[in-house]
């Protein structure tokens, strides 16, 4: 069997999977290497609870190196250039010729599409934004919080809400929720509309819960950063006094230049595959376009929720596709949509939403009740994530991965 080079772009949970399965399934003859321009690895999910003062930094990254099989080849380095014709990828370091691709690059945040956004607004949807915006809340005592959709798509669905709850949460827990109001705005007409009426009604349930203002159906126009004004499509304007963003997400430079991007300006695949248009390459994850039965609006399909559990699933079905197509064998491994979160509420409480989001005529998404068990296994599922790949592997991993089943979380070694 001739040697052959899979490339994988992105050093995120697809990308980190892709790579970690395929070198596990493949003969050590075979070349696996991961592109990623940072060498510390964070940890998502746990951003929210680094800006609310619940982790320490150190405490939710670890250097990439650490999680990653012994033979996957790392280079530091940025994607800059991928031409699929010649099947090579130009990186700030180096070209790199490849037999597989594999496309985990996520989705870039680009504040400075909304006039004034970039220079007024805070994020937890980056570590260091995170990092920042705890420092903000700590500094805060009075006012009033918006906290703000500002464009459609965006990672994680339930993010904005788990945020504006566990902001509000931290409040109660200072003893100033009479002086600190949150203001939840999105473009959206509900929360999680792609989940259905029903876990849209129940998230909304668990914000008014909160006292948290929910504004469905405002999209961000622009932003006044002096009078700390917002204003939206719809007419409507809103005075702030600190503003938490999720900033608009578009797909990286390199991705659309490519000429793998469509309408959409994200990477078509086929929903079961992840293969895309152009021969030996894949894409996964945040980067990618699919559609799902339903629609938002009569003439808006659904899209497939931007998250890291699908792209953790996606990454094990391609680890399979491409290592049957090496091995010359037929392959049966599908994507199959189905998908769950955890929605952090404060005060240790969580849900779990969990479904299947090819189901037709529409995604069938359920919320299980709130409760300390569902936080447990995203504890759980944080700790074994972060674990370098020999613990993963060891007695103390594989009773986290144990854990982390039980509450529905699929977990590779």
């Amino acid at each position: 069997m001739p040697s052959t080079t899979i490339l994988v772009l992105g050093g995120g949970v697809g990308g980190m999977i892709a790579a970690n399965e395929i070198r596990r399934q493949l003969p050590a003859a075979h070349r696996v290497m991961l592109v990623e321009k940072n060498a510390q690895h964070a940890f998502a999910p746990s951003f929210l609870w680094l800006m609310t003062g619940d982790r320490e930094p150190d405490e939710i990254r670890r250097p990439l190196a650490g999680l990653l099989r012994r033979g996957v080849e790392l280079v530091h380095a940025e994607v800059v250039g991928i031409d699929p014709v010649l099947r090579k990828v130009r990186t700030s370091a180096t070209e790199i010729a490849y037999d597989h691709l594999v496309v985990a690059l996520g989705a870039d945040l680009a504040p400075d599409a909304i006039p004034g956004l970039a220079a007024a607004s805070h994020t937890f949807f980056t570590f260091d934004g995170a990092t920042r915006l705890r420092d903000a809340l700590s500094g805060f005592s009075r006012g009033r919080i918006a906290v703000v959709v500002s464009a459609l798509p965006y990672k994680c669905p339930g993010a904005p809400h788990e945020g504006a709850m566990l902001i509000a949460d931290y409040f109660r827990r200072r003893g100033l929720s009479p002086k600190v109001h949150v203001h939840l705005f999105t473009p959206e007409p509900q929360p999680m509309p792609v989940a259905g009426p029903q876990l849209g009604e129940a998230v909304r349930s668990m914000l008014e819960a909160k006292r948290i203002e929910f504004r469905p159906l405002h999209r961000l126009s622009s932003v006044d950063p002096v009078s700390r004004e917002l204003v939206f499509e719809n007419g409507q304007r809103f005075n702030y006094d600190l503003l938490v963003a999720v900033p608009p997400h578009r797909a990286p430079k390199a991705v659309v230049a490519g000429g793998l991007t469509n309408q959409t300006g994200w990477i078509p695949v086929d929903p079961q595959t992840m293969r895309t248009g152009q021969n030996g390459v894949y894409a996964i994850g945040d980067v990618t376009a699919i559609p799902i039965p339903g629609r938002w609006k009569p003439d808006v399909p659904l899209m497939l929720p931007k998250a890291g559990v699908f792209a953790h699933a996606q990454a094990e079905v391609v680890a399979q596709r491409i290592v049957a197509e090496i091995a010359g064998r037929p392959c049966r491994a599908t994507f199959c949509g189905d998908g769950y979160c955890m929605l952090e509420a404060g005060e240790d409480l969580a849900g779990f939403a969990f479904g299947n989001f090819f189901a037709e005529p529409a995604p069938r998404v359920q919320l299980r009740q709130i409760g300390k068990a569902w936080h447990l296994g995203k504890v759980l599922f944080e700790k074994w994530w972060l674990a370098p790949v020999g613990i993963r592997r060891s007695l103390i991993g594989r009773i986290l991965m144990a854990g982390g089943r039980i509450y529905g979380i699929p977990v590779a070694l």
